[in-house]
């Protein structure tokens, strides 16, 4: 039983709420008398209202976000049925920029913008003892870093054998790329250093070894990400995972070394390129070194074991189709282990929603509010660069198709890579639910009467991914020549022995 519980809805089991566990760590004197649960997107609203309800709490906070926003509104809307006298306060990135709210924001009895570390706190405490304020939304508050009770002793146990464990150095963003929230923070704020690897340690004593890093720009003061970088390389494990987000065009030398002395599967940089477009980088404020980011993306490529997964943003203002294929078409040559292509979001407060008009950016409605055409890219070829995106993963970043990827395309990643894509889904009708043998078996077609690969060719590269995939029993059109590839297994391993 708790008078405050303080909850939100993961996309994934394996991810847990940061933002609640700051908030339960900086409940001060109500910490006692607070609950914090999380759920899943997939779980049934009314099954979550029944056990939100079983703790007859006076007080239900709610984080919102992009991903859970429909599922909380249904949530909300069943509470407010079979109890209303329980107050609902809504907080998170989709509910801090009024008067662009979601629906959900009208039944919700308060609403917390921005941080809110301190004026939920604050709100709870007025709630509780009778005194209610008379605004519904009320702008959070902020606090030097240095007095924020940091989050990380609130993980559990199950937490740390089960999940991924956020955590964060600085606070904030200085670059202000307008399709971006942090864009709107004035400058990145680092914790005390010495703090924050305390309570890593601490983590790591306990069993923590996949930590995920929310910095927003985790390599922009170099020192300090030496110094975070230095701390892990003395906790060096096989099972040490770590993953930051990095400034593309800035890999000063110390930092470099530091990075070289990591062996594979530690380090995963996330690279947020976006585009290669000097134009659009103009216009979306958006400052990068293009060379610099090519130069880098190569040196980590060929001098570090790093997994480099990089982002391209499709759909933005002033870009085409075949501008975009030129930015993936440049990212391809760099080789980075992953390229997520992403479809452009209307994010709530963002910079961006200034070129709307001016651009015809149309989104959808609904969440996750998708970028559906734009002035330079219609509805039709947005759909498309979606199945692209989708075939991407399956294909080019599940890394299944290591062997086959490159005949894929040749020469003209972009453009074969969407024709090869057009090809799939004219086949299947659908992006989901392709098993990976039906996937083998719809790429050979895509290969061999879309791009007009030869039979040969095709058989050969599927096979050997085929074989590496765990699937045991084969389409039939490879049947054949992984029984040559096998019985020339045999053989070399035969020849050997009589070496």
């Amino acid at each position: 039983m708790a008078n405050i519980v303080i909850t939100t809805l993961n996309a994934r089991y394996i991810h847990s709420a940061f933002g609640l566990r700051y908030l339960y760590a900086n409940m001060g004197d109500l910490q006692a008398n607070t609950a914090l649960l999380e759920f899943g997107i997939q779980q049934r609203p009314i099954e979550i209202v029944e056990k939100l309800l079983q703790q007859q709490a006076r007080i239900i906070g709610f984080g919102v976000y992009i991903w859970n926003v429909s599922e909380i509104s249904a949530i909300v809307s069943i509470l407010k049925q079979v109890a209303p006298e329980t107050i609902i306060v809504l907080g998170g990135p989709e509910v801090s920029h009024p008067p662009d709210l979601p629906a959900v924001a009208d039944l919700a009895d308060y609403i917390i913008t921005g941080n809110g570390e301190i004026s939920f706190p604050r709100l709870c405490s007025q709630l509780l003892h009778g005194a209610k304020p008379e605004q519904q939304i009320i702008e959070g508050g902020t606090a030097p870093l240095n007095e924020l009770a940091a989050p990380y002793p609130h993980y559990t146990d199950t937490d740390i054998r089960q999940r991924i464990i956020y955590v964060e150095a600085s606070r904030g963003c200085p670059f202000k790329c307008e399709f971006c929230l942090s864009s709107l923070d004035t400058t990145a704020k680092p914790f005390a250093l010495d703090d924050f690897l305390r309570h890593m340690d601490v983590l790591y004593q306990r069993g923590a070894r996949h930590f995920k890093f929310i910095d927003r720009t985790f390599n922009l003061k170099v020192d300090s990400s030496v110094a975070i970088l230095t701390f892990f390389l003395e906790r060096l494990s096989e099972d040490l995972y770590l993953h930051f987000e990095v400034i593309p065009d800035n890999l000063p030398e110390r930092l470099k070394q530091a990075i070289t002395q990591f062996p594979p599967g530690v380090l995963q940089f996330e690279v947020g390129v976006q585009t290669f477009d000097p134009a659009i980088q103009q216009l979306i404020s958006r400052k990068q070194d293009n060379q610099k980011t090519q130069d880098n993306l190569r040196w980590l490529r060929q001098n570090s074991q790093a997994h480099i997964h990089a982002d391209l943003i499709a759909g933005l203002p002033g870009d085409t189709l075949e501008g975009f294929g030129a930015s993936f078409d440049t990212l391809v040559a760099l080789n980075p282990q992953e390229i997520q292509v992403g479809i452009l979001k209307r994010l709530r407060g963002a910079p961006l929603n200034r070129h709307n008009q001016d651009y015809q950016l149309r989104y959808d409605p609904n969440p996750p509010y998708s970028i559906l055409s734009t002035r330079d890219i219609s509805f039709a070829d947005l759909q498309r660069i979606t199945r692209f995106a989708r075939f991407w993963d399956l294909v080019g970043n599940s890394g299944r198709f290591s062997t086959t990827l490159p005949l894929i395309l040749a020469e003209q990643p972009f453009a074969r890579f969407m024709q090869f894509s057009d090809a799939l889904y004219a086949q299947t009708d659908s992006t989901w639910k392709i098993a990976l043998k039906r996937l083998f078996e719809l790429t050979y077609t895509a290969m061999t009467e879309t791009l007009e690969i030869s039979s040969s060719d095709a058989q050969t590269v599927l096979a050997q991914d085929f074989q590496g995939s765990g699937e045991k029993s084969p389409p039939t059109f490879l049947q054949a020549q992984i029984d040559v590839e096998h019985k020339r297994g045999v053989a070399n391993k035969r020849q050997r022995q009589y070496i």
